[in-house]
């Protein structure tokens, strides 16, 4: 009997042993994988001014944030949340640097002070990468379509959020 019990308490040892190292190594994998996620922060200028951070989860993708003030039929606070995929990239110019063309979609929430709006965006993004500094520079339209919502002295109205067609911006990130 001694022996059965003997023989049980080494193999639930054993396979501790195993389960914690099994669990080790998963645990060193996520942490590689978040390590070789590439991020970037920037600034974006066009129909206002916007931080920008960027994280690229793959080669050809990433999800980009951008928080700041939009004129919106006045000044108003302005969030975007972007997938973007790296649909092409062109050897242009291969001294300077490395060209790009990416696309996304996703959601632009705002508002001020008797405005609100939220709809889909989209982006067309064309930009280079340097090669000699660890900087991307890129022109943007980010068109978002939606309802806005005004509400004033207890009448409120809605309509189309016509200022989101013309999101041209510049933006300017580095990349760690």
């Amino acid at each position: 009997m001694k022996k059965i019990v003997l023989s049980l308490v080494a193999l639930l040892c054993v396979a501790s042993v195993s389960a914690q190292s099994k669990f080790e190594s998963s645990v060193k994998s996520a942490a590689k994988a978040v390590a070789s996620q590439k991020w970037s922060v920037g600034l974006r200028v066009g129909s206002g001014l916007q931080a920008d951070a960027e994280c690229f989860y793959s080669d050809k993708a990433y999800v980009e944030a951008r928080f700041g003030m939009q004129y919106v039929a006045g000044l108003a606070a302005d969030f975007t949340v972007l997938h973007n995929w790296n649909c092409c990239t062109m050897d242009w110019t291969p001294s300077a640097g490395q060209w790009f063309f990416d696309a996304g979609v996703g959601v632009n929430v705002g508002g001020a002070a008797h405005v609100a709006y939220v709809g889909v965006a989209g982006q067309a993004k064309l930009g280079i990468k340097f090669s000699s500094a660890p900087v991307r520079l890129s022109l943007d339209w980010t068109p978002s379509f939606g309802p806005i919502i005004g509400y004033a002295g207890g009448y409120s109205h809605a309509a189309f959020f016509e200022y989101g067609l013309c999101n041209l911006g510049i933006s300017a990130v580095y990349c760690f």
